[in-house]
């Protein structure tokens, strides 16, 4: 089924469909219209799926037990005994 609907644009953008229609890249300003409509709610489903990452993010934090500050120069100090560690069992494999 389809719709009819009537759509009041700003001058420029009205200028940059008809533009798009001339140049071929659509039929019609109302293909133009639909492709913007599928855009639109390909950019709304993405959001959503994204915000549910990061909800699932967000859970799988809490959930380990981790809190508290951090002490960034520990944090250092371990990566780079582990690079260390990493580089010794490298040079002793060749």
């Amino acid at each position: 089924m389809i719709e009819r609907m009537t759509v009041v644009l700003p001058e420029p953008m009205a200028a940059q469909l008809r533009a798009a229609v001339e140049a071929g890249e659509y039929a019609s300003t109302s293909d133009a219209m639909r492709d913007a409509v599928r855009l639109w709610s390909e950019r709304h489903r993405l959001r959503d799926l994204e915000t549910e990452r990061l909800q699932q993010a967000w859970d799988a934090g809490k959930a380990s037990g981790r809190h508290g500050t951090l002490d960034f120069e520990e944090l250092r100090r371990e990566a780079r005994s582990r690079l260390t560690a990493q580089d010794n069992e490298s040079g002793r494999a060749g």
